[in-house]
C-alpha cells in the first residue's frame, strides 16, 4: 500500500464543505486502488485570522513545506477586507513554495451544458498554463501623495528570463505529453506591452526551436484569445501566458466548460509542494446550507491524484466525475437535484461500483 500524507486547508465559507466531499471521494478511490491518503487538517483562513490575527504562522508554513500536496477548499471571509487573506495566505504559499505554474484544464464533460452554441466535449478540451510567481501579482510599486488630488499609483509587472523560461518549458513538456494537436499558443500583448512580451516571445521561440521542434508554436493577443475561446475553442491545445492574463482567461475557460461548479486548478511546483483547489471561491452565502456544488473540489482532487503519479486511479476518478455530472440537473448551487453531501456520495459510489 502506498501512503500519501496530504495537508488539507478547508478555509472559509463553503470551503470546508466541498473539501470534505473531495476527501470522501479520494478515500473511496484509495480503497479501490490500495492507496492511503493520510489527511492533516489545518484551520487557516478568516476565522483564525479574526480570532488570533494570524494568517500563516511561520511554524505552520514549515510544516506545510513537508507535504507533497495541499488540498484547499476556499479562502475568502466576508468580515475580512479583500486582499488580506488572498495575499497573506494564497499568494504567500504560491510564492514562497515556488508554485510557479497555475494549471487549469478547460474540459467540457458529456452531459454538462456550455453557453456556447453547437459546441460539445469534442470541441472544448485544452489546458491553460499560467505563470504563477511573477508579473503584476508581485505587488511591486506603490502610492505617491496617497489621499490627495495629486495621488499617483504605480504597479509594475516583473518578468524574469528565469521565471518565463521555466513556465514555457513546463508548457512545452505538457504539450508534448498530451500528444493531441502538438500546438502551444503563447497568449500575450506584444503590440502594446512590448518589454514584457518581447521577453516572453523571444524565449518562446528560442526554446521551441532548440528543444521542442515537433511542437507547433502559435501566438495570439489576449483579446483575440478571448474571442477564439468563445468562437472556436477547438482551435486550442495548450495556452501559456503570464500571471495577469492567465487569471482572466481561465475564468472565461471555466464558463465555457460549464461554470465554476466544475472548474479546478493546481498551483504546481514540480519538485516541491503543490496545491490544488476549486477556483470558484468561498461562496459564504451558501455556508451550511448544503447547496454548494462540490464537483470542482472533487475535480481538484482528481488533479492532485494525477500529480502524485497515480495515473490509473486518476483516470478512474475522472470517469466517476463524468458519470456523476450526467446525473446532475445543473452544476449551479441549489439546482443540482442533490445536496452537497449527496453529490460526493454519487461520485464515490461510481468509484466503488
Amino acid at each position: 500500500m502506498t501512503t500519501y500524507p496530504i495537508a488539507v486547508i478547508g478555509g472559509d465559507g463553503t470551503g470546508p464543505e466541498v473539501a470534505a466531499e473531495g476527501v470522501k471521494v479520494m478515500d473511496a478511490l484509495a480503497d479501490r486502488f490500495d492507496l492511503k491518503f493520510d489527511w492533516h487538517h489545518y484551520d487557516l483562513g478568516g476565522e483564525r485570522y479574526l480570532k488570533t490575527g494570524e494568517i500563516l504562522p511561520e511554524s505552520v508554513f514549515e510544516e506545510l513545506k513537508q507535504f507533497r500536496a495541499i488540498f484547499l477548499g476556499a479562502i475568502g471571509h466576508p468580515e475580512v477586507k479583500p486582499g488580506i487573506l488572498e495575499k497573506g495566505l494564497l499568494l504567500e504559499l504560491r510564492f514562497r513554495m515556488e508554485q510557479y505554474i497555475n494549471l487549469r484544464p478547460v474540459k467540457l464533460y458529456p452531459g454538462v451544458e456550455t453557453p456556447l452554441k453547437d459546441k460539445g466535449p469534442e470541441d472544448i478540451d485544452f489546458v491553460v498554463v499560467r505563470e504563477n510567481n511573477e508579473g503584476l501579482y508581485l505587488g511591486a510599486g506603490g502610492f505617491f501623495k496617497k489621499g490627495t488630488r495629486q495621488e499617483v499609483a504605480v504597479q509594475e509587472s516583473i518578468n524574469t528570463r528565469f521565471g518565463v523560461e521555466r513556465c514555457l518549458r513546463y508548457a512545452f513538456d505538457l504539450t508534448r505529453k498530451r500528444d493531441r494537436k502538438k500546438m502551444l499558443t503563447l497568449c500575450g500583448k506584444t503590440n502594446v506591452l512590448t518589454y514584457a512580451f518581447d521577453l516572453w516571445e523571444l524565449a518562446f521561440h528560442e526554446i521551441g526551436a532548440e528543444d521542442y521542434p515537433e511542437i507547433e508554436r502559435d501566438y495570439a493577443h489576449v483579446d483575440a484569445t478571448c474571442m477564439w475561446m468563445v468562437k472556436n475553442p477547438e482551435y486550442f491545445d495548450v495556452i501559456v501566458t503570464d500571471n495577469m492574463f492567465g487569471d482572466i482567461i481561465t475564468d472565461l475557460g471555466a464558463m465555457i466548460q460549464g461554470g465554476m461548479g466544475i472548474a479546478a486548478g493546481g498551483n504546481i511546483n514540480p519538485e516541491g509542494t503543490s496545491m490544488f483547489e476549486p477556483i470558484g471561491g468561498s461562496a459564504p452565502k451558501y455556508t451550511g446550507l448544503k447547496k454548494i456544488n462540490p464537483m470542482a473540489a472533487i475535480a481538484a482532487g482528481q488533479m492532485m491524484v494525477k500529480f502524485l503519479g497515480e495515473e490509473r486511479a486518476a483516470a478512474e476518478m475522472e470517469a466517476a466525475i463524468v458519470k456523476a455530472c450526467g446525473k446532475l440537473k445543473s452544476l449551479s448551487a441549489g439546482r443540482m437535484g442533490y445536496n452537497t453531501e449527496e453529490v460526493g456520495d454519487l461520485v464515490a459510489g461510481f468509484i466503488r461500483d
